[in-house]
């Protein structure tokens, strides 16, 4: 059976602006980082959890976030600016037991619980899995001016979302050289379109996806923050 190791990354996706609030929104009170790590807590194949935040941003997390973090088991590192270079620091602290790694934007808090259930059990079947959402309006690629270039229909493309899965070997080559998969070693697996990120003032939206996700179902509570949780 597969064993994962989840890291949690504060710092924006390759390609995406360099929005650094997105993983520190507050949604109902509980700041989007922390709704994503909940994702993955009390789940028996999960064995290790990191947290990584931006060298600047490391004394501030830990005094709002270190009790919190530390009740939870959730490791916490300092890496960055970039998001490849926080999975190189979290690289070097994964487990020994671990033969999988999942990835995860701390921005990223609506995620369904069904969709993570279901990447675990792909990930012992493919090296890399990541989570992916259909596009449904037409896309216009343009120049760096802005003019439009080519029109393609929505069906060529999908959205890239986490939490992703790797396997461990795959995941340290990887965070070993600071690059990206090729698009064709990674499986897609198709999930909800629920799943935004936070920024641009969509706070509302993302709690209002939150409300219509299923609740996960719990053995019962196993700690006072679990208690607190339902």
């Amino acid at each position: 059976m597969a064993v994962f190791s989840v890291v949690i990354v504060t710092a924006p996706p390759a390609g995406m602006a360099a929005d650094a609030a997105g993983p520190f929104v507050k949604i109902d009170g509980r700041e989007s980082l922390l709704r994503a790590v909940e994702l993955f807590l009390n789940r028996d194949n999960v064995k290790q959890m990191q947290i990584v935040f931006q060298p600047d941003a490391l004394e501030e997390a830990k005094r709002k976030y270190g009790g919190h973090l530390s009740f939870s088991g959730v490791k916490v590192l300092s890496g960055g600016p970039k998001w490849n270079d926080q999975l190189a620091t979290a690289a070097e602290k994964i487990a020994p037991e671990a033969t999988h790694v999942i990835v995860h934007d701390a921005a990223r808090p609506a995620v369904a619980y069904s969709d993570i259930d279901t990447l675990l059990e792909t990930a012992e079947k493919h090296p890399i899995v990541s989570l992916a959402s259909q596009v449904r309006s037409t896309l216009v690629e343009v120049d760096e001016g802005g003019n439009g270039l080519a029109v393609h229909p929505p069906a060529r493309f999908m959205h890239l979302l986490t939490p992703q899965s790797y396997t461990r070997e795959k995941f340290l080559a990887l965070a070993k050289s600071k690059s990206d998969p090729h698009a064709s070693e990674v499986t897609l697996l198709k999930g909800s379109g629920l799943n935004l990120r936070c920024g641009d003032g969509n706070v509302s939206l993302i709690k209002a996806m939150l409300n219509l996700l299923p609740k996960p179902k719990i053995k019962g509570p196993l700690t006072p923050f679990d208690e607190a949780q339902w």
